[in-house]
């Protein structure tokens, strides 16, 4: 079962009637009249709330919001009888939080009965906090509690930085006070920026293909704690029109009501920095912006039985109509003038699991035995299991979680599927935030300089600004890495100057940037496990016969692959394991592998994997089912996190109170 929260319509008239006569007692029920008024003020929103079980949709409540110039009043909730205890009423409590913090709301106020101490003490647990008592509010005897929730909110250094990162500055022609623009080869070159606090970066390179300039500019944002604009998120959702659809799921109604005058069957909103020039469209440019936070944004609307999105693409500069020139040096002006500018949320929401693999992979992160283990560990868990392939894509939906369990890319379906389920509410492992920093090398590199994990000596070279003059006075021989490598493919060993030179022109082919570290040689690598930043598992990962790496890809099957040994993680040098934890922390809280190299008494950080191999006989070889426990369990605990703790309720309460309209 998944669960959906969705904004009313005229339609479900019957059903609010419904909810009303079942949740709550006669002196708080609205009338049908009254129920009717909500649902065409403009100044109230009533929200549904659904469980999906394959097509089958079972309506489960509602909510009734007044919408004020500051304040959001949670004028109604209520749970059906029968949907109660299921954590629903959670749900759409956070869901108008989620609105609040979007929209620009200061507080959120409700009002409850006094009588029930039970009700009272859920709203404290979501943070809201006693007024007021209001005597006599629903009927002679029936007092009112107002209880308030202040929407809390990041704060900002008066001494942001603003930096607009484009292609060529020179033609950047507008003057924005407070507002810095530069290149997008200095941002990523120049160290001035490696070690800057509070700075925005308002990218606005003309191209965000992976691994280009403009992809990198967002992703080193993101190593360096910088605020970016798109994020790298935000432009691979671009790729996936399911997420799309997903995540604008909630301004479906605005969409046909903004649209309903459009008489062609395709149409294409510009959005700039927010705005748009159409003055009818302008909430639903806003409400776009706020989904896909980009400052140039184009959205494709197409119409069959109703207005649907098509695609979402950013905008260059260079492709704004000449005509909006003026416009949009307007609205810029506005938008890099704001103090704080909102973040968009993914819903999160929730005992069935689905493990993505690949059977014709030759090289899988989990063999099948391992696999095995994970379904019937489950099963104990209390998870229903279920092996999917990139062809359950549409299915994803259905899950309450998913585990990735084949070789993850950002520029495959495993992104898609890991993008996707995050976007739908599922709890996943790996999420795609763990994707995209792992698989980028120049991440890696950034995010550890940053905060002084020790690594080889590196250095980045930029395709367009890389001379043969910067690898002078380096020492042979030297690792060269397409950033988005692995299995040890895509890694080059050099040993001189040119062969160095030949192997950058290689690797700039597929990448704008490219990686260079000392060889360090060692006899094996550590591999640590971590997941939920705690060591799991420890091996030794010996180098492959008469070769400088794991993988010999040139080698036969036999001899391709060196030996392993798996280690008790408390015989683990207290060094190598204080590393390979605060590497996997900066990566997130999910599963990791992280790969070290141990010279003397001397660690460093050569790798952190967000898909690490774990196989029958060689990773379980210490802890056995136990490893596989611990990887359920944690999937399992966040699930139950998802569900905002209604396990602290034994009854879900039914109503925040109702006055006459």
């Amino acid at each position: 079962m998944s669960i959906t929260v969705r904004k009313s319509t005229i339609d479900d008239l019957d059903l609010l009637e419904v909810v009303e006569l079942a949740s709550f007692p006669e002196f708080q029920q609205l009338s049908r009249r009254s129920l009717r008024l909500s649902l065409k003020s403009p100044s109230q929103e009533v929200w549904i709330i659904e469980q999906t079980g394959g097509r089958k949709k079972i309506a489960a409540g509602c909510m009734i919001l007044h919408l004020h110039s500051r304040t959001l009043r949670i004028f109604s909730l209520g749970i059906l009888p029968e949907m109660q205890g299921k954590g629903l009423g959670g749900r759409l409590l956070t869901h108008a939080c989620n609105l609040a913090m979007a929209r620009g709301y200061e507080k959120i106020t409700l009002e409850a009965r006094k009588k029930d101490s039970k009700l009272l003490k859920w709203y404290e647990l979501y943070g809201f906090v006693k007024s007021a008592v209001l005597p006599g509010y629903y009927t002679r005897g029936e007092d009112a509690v107002r209880m308030v929730f202040t929407v809390s909110r990041p704060k900002t250094s008066a001494h942001v930085c603003n930096l607009v990162v484009v292609d060529y500055p020179s033609k950047w022609e507008m003057v924005v006070e407070g507002v810095k623009v530069i290149s997008a080869k200095n941002y990523i070159s120049e160290n001035g920026y490696h070690n800057s606090k509070n700075v925005r970066v308002f990218n606005l390179c003309n191209s965000y293909r992976y691994q280009s300039a403009g992809y990198y500019v967002s992703l080193l944002a993101s190593a360096r704690e910088h605020r970016a604009i798109p994020s790298v998120t935000t432009m691979r959702d671009f790729k996936n029109l399911s997420v799309v659809k997903a995540i604008a799921n909630d301004i479906e109604e605005l969409i046909q009501s903004s649209l309903s005058k459009i008489v062609d069957s395709k149409y294409e909103l510009n959005i700039y920095f927010g705005q748009t020039t159409e003055t009818a469209l302008k909430m639903l440019a806003s409400k776009l912006y706020l989904l896909f936070e980009t400052p140039l944004l184009q959205v494709s609307f197409v119409k069959t039985e109703k207005w649907i999105i098509r695609k979402v693409v950013p905008l260059s500069l260079n492709k704004i109509d000449e005509a909006d020139h003026e416009k949009v040096h307007e609205f810029a002006m506005a938008y890099f003038s704001k103090k704080r500018f909102k973040k968009p949320r993914l819903k999160h929401y929730k005992y069935d699991l689905a493990i993505l693999i690949n059977p014709s992979e030759p090289n899988p992160p989990s063999c099948p035995s391992a696999l095995r283990y994970f379904k019937d560990v489950a099963n104990k868990i209390g998870f229903y299991v279920d092996f999917i392939t990139k062809d359950n894509y549409e299915d994803i939906c259905e899950y309450d979680a998913l585990f990735i369990r084949e070789t993850t890319s950002v520029n495959d379906h495993t992104w898609e599927f890991s993008r996707r389920a995050y976007a739908e509410g599922l709890v996943v492992i790996d999420d795609p935030w763990s994707i995209l920093r792992c698989s980028n090398k120049i991440f890696l590199y950034e995010r550890m300089k940053q905060n002084k994990v020790p690594i080889p000596n590196s250095w980045v070279f930029t395709k367009g600004a890389f001379k043969p003059s910067q690898t002078d006075g380096l020492v042979y021989p030297l690792v060269l890495k397409q950033p988005d490598s692995a299995f040890s493919l895509g890694v080059i060993k050099v040993n001189n100057k040119e062969e160095l030179a030949e192997a950058v022109k290689k690797l700039f082919k597929k990448s704008d940037l490219v990686i260079a570290q000392e060889f360090i040689f060692s006899e094996y690598d550590w591999r640590i496990g971590i997941l939920d930043q705690l060591p799991l598992f420890a091996c030794k990962y010996y180098m492959a016969k008469d070769h400088w790496q794991i993988y010999n890809w040139q080698a036969s099957k036999e001899e391709g692959t060196g030996d392993s040994e798996t280690v008790p993680v408390d015989e683990v040098p207290p060094q190598v394991l204080k590393v390979a934890v605060k590497a996997a922390s900066l990566m997130g809280d999910g599963l990791y592998g992280v790969d070290l190299k141990m010279v003397g008494d001397k660690v460093y950080l050569i790798e952190v994997n967000d898909n690490p191999n774990i196989d029958n006989g060689i990773e379980d070889l210490i802890l056995k089912d136990t490893l596989y426990e611990k990887i359920m369990q944690s999937l399992f605990n966040r699930i139950e996190v998802s569900r905002n703790m209604s396990r602290l309720v034994a009854m879900e309460p039914g109503k925040t109170g109702n006055t006459p309209v």
